[in-house]
């Protein structure tokens, strides 16, 4: 399982924090447990400095914009990719060919399904939301503070960093890290995986009681 995310879509490379130029892009893939180890163990370290930059959000650019140019915002791209296949009603608005009106979800972190009939309606469309896999908070913390704004508008939007999710698990999660949040232990595996995946993939830090809870969990993946 890997989260309903697609794999092999968009990733970008990030600055180094020494000033060498940025690695070639990779994607954020799907990584098997030692994979998944092994990228753990290559991640750059951090210590959490509470005298740091201060998160801002509209640093990262507007919510969800048409990063890839096929006329849709993400958020339509990410609710048309994760819907139970079939059960989907959309329409065109303006130059979007699949404005989600209506669908079905199965959440990554609980494994509830999400039927929504009118996504239009402002409770149905803020029962299903798009989550950051690893928040963008946490990506602030992580190195995001000292990337290019645009660098940052590409994670925010970065396909392989999203996924439909349940909207009061995702407000639950806020911006925490696996020290802090992991999703029901059937779901655990899955959600490590993922994140390693983001942070490999757009070199950000990992902290101390991070990469502890990321290792414990790890351990226990088949």
């Amino acid at each position: 399982m890997c989260l309903a995310l697609a794999v092999g879509l968009s990733g970008c490379a990030v600055p180094a924090t020494d000033g060498t130029p940025p690695a070639d892009p990779i994607p954020v893939r799907e990584l098997s447990p030692a994979d998944a180890r092994d990228a753990l163990a290559a991640l750059r370290r951090t210590d959490r400095d509470p005298s740091g930059p201060a998160y801002d959000r509209e640093a990262f650019g507007p919510a969800w914009s048409d990063v890839d140019g096929n006329g849709c915002n993400q958020r339509d791209d990410v609710l048309l990719r994760d819907a139970v296949p079939g059960s989907t009603t959309t329409t065109r608005q303006g130059g979007c060919a699949h404005d989600v009106l209506a669908g079905t979800w199965v959440d990554p972190y609980t494994g509830a399904r999400l039927v929504m009939t009118d996504m239009k309606d402002p409770a149905q469309a803020q029962a299903v939301q798009i989550d950051h896999v690893v928040p963008l908070a946490e990506a602030w913390r992580s190195g995001a503070s000292g990337w290019s704004a645009g660098r940052r508008e590409a994670f925010a939007n970065d396909l392989g960093v999203l996924a439909a999710s349940d909207g009061a698990v995702n407000a639950a999660k806020g911006d925490d890290d696996p020290a802090a949040w992991l999703p029901r232990a059937r779901f655990q595996c899955a959600y490590v995986l993922r994140w390693v995946a983001v942070k490999q993939a757009w070199d950000l830090a990992v902290d101390d009681s991070e990469d502890a809870a990321l290792r414990r969990v790890l351990a226990q993946c088949p």
